[in-house]
């Protein structure tokens, strides 16, 4: 049913027809709405779960852990600072493979405090073992979610999952978003079925000491599974299309790129603003497009490179920044690219929530054409 609604109230809704049997979380800005709309709902006796009150983040995700570990379906949500106080757990929970699915609304990481909206957050985990999706508005965060579960777990993956949104530009804005029922949802993701669970009947141990021995081959195991998680995210993306009509069968979406010359690559709301622009451009005589990437773990080498085959110029759109090497997103598609004669061009952009307009997306496009890039696109060099 279409309905216009708040982004966080969406995901809140398509949380709940999921059906978490425990969800565990601490509020945040700006992802305080989803927890207090699913705080709401078990209250109410509307969703059929045990909601655990704590008092921090990490408690959140610890209980999370535990629930998982003993059998049930999870979910939590959080952001910034809170999943930064997660980081010891984000690790332990894909260690113990347990298929928990976290909303991450994306905010910038202090000092300074900032609320607004970039994506350092979730990026700084990308070595954790969570698979991680970005949405580019709040149609596809609430879609996203059910695949993620589906995905998740998956036998051949059990791994955790964060579906990133943006803070405030989606989290707290409101859209048409086409809402599915509890019964299509049904349809679409199974009851849980845990491949093991703790059971004092039939007791086994996780998260144990692993010497040197075995320690490696530990994480070579979480390695294959996320690479084996790209045919599956492929197969539970074709499904969703073949039940709800909207495709995410790909891991990156190409926008105008048939003809490009210049091709962006970015994630998440800022896409949006990107499309708008090329189209203007386009209308102008530019051959531009976009790659944009809707799974950033696993990263989709196969499909990015097959997407940008043809172009001169690629310019990365990086909404965080690996301090001393540059952004994230640019350093793997710099080493993904060397050789190919594409030249890779990375621009930190719209840390701490700044605008970006399309004149923004437009001045990039004159920049790249000269080969100026690896900057901070925007410093107000006044207050420096």
């Amino acid at each position: 049913m279409l309905q216009i609604t708040e982004g966080s109230h969406a995901v809140a809704e398509i949380a709940k027809f999921c059906r978490p049997q425990v969800v565990a979380a601490y509020p945040i800005t700006p992802q305080t709405h989803i927890v207090e709309a699913l705080a709401d709902m078990v209250a109410n006796c509307e969703l059929d779960a045990e909601y655990i009150t704590v008092e921090s983040e990490f408690s959140a995700l610890s209980a999370c852990l535990g629930a998982s570990a003993a059998g049930s379906r999870v979910y939590s949500a959080t952001t910034s600072q809170g999943l930064a106080l997660m980081f010891e757990v984000c690790f332990n929970v894909a260690g113990m493979r347990q298929p928990i699915v976290m909303s991450i609304v994306n905010r910038s990481l202090g000092a300074p405090l900032s609320i607004w909206n970039d994506q350092q957050d979730s990026i700084s985990l990308r070595d954790s073992g969570w698979l991680q999706f970005y949405a580019e508005d709040n149609q596809e965060a609430t879609d996203l979610h059910m695949i993620a579960y589906k995905v998740a777990e998956d036998h051949d993956v059990l791994l955790p999952a964060f579906v990133c949104f943006d803070g405030f530009i989606l989290s707290h804005t409101y859209e048409p978003v086409d809402m599915p029922s509890q019964e299509e949802v049904d349809a679409y993701l199974p009851a849980f079925t845990p491949y093991h669970r703790l059971d004092a009947k039939d007791p086994i141990s996780m998260g144990m000491y692993a010497t040197p021995d075995y320690y490696m081959e530990f994480r070579y195991e979480l390695e294959r599974a996320m690479q084996r998680s790209i045919d599956v995210i492929k197969r539970a993306g074709a499904e969703f299309a073949e039940q709800f009509g909207r495709d995410y069968s790909a891991l990156v979406e190409s926008y105008r790129l048939d003809d490009a010359e210049i091709a962006f690559i970015a994630m998440g709301s800022i896409c949006g603003t990107v499309k708008d622009a090329i189209d203007e451009m386009r209308d102008a005589g530019k051959k531009v497009g976009l790659a944009k990437i809707r799974t950033y773990r696993p990263f989709p080498t196969e499909e990015l490179t097959r997407a940008l085959a043809g172009v001169s110029t690629v310019a990365v759109l990086d909404k965080n920044i690996s301090l001393g090497s540059g952004g994230a997103v640019g350093t793997e598609v710099k080493a993904m690219l060397a050789g190919s004669g594409i030249t890779v061009l990375d621009y930190i952009i719209a840390l701490g929530g700044r605008d970006v307009r399309k004149r923004d997306i437009a001045a990039i496009v004159d920049l790249a054409d000269k080969g100026v890039g690896d900057m901070f696109y925007g410093l107000r060099t006044e207050v420096l």
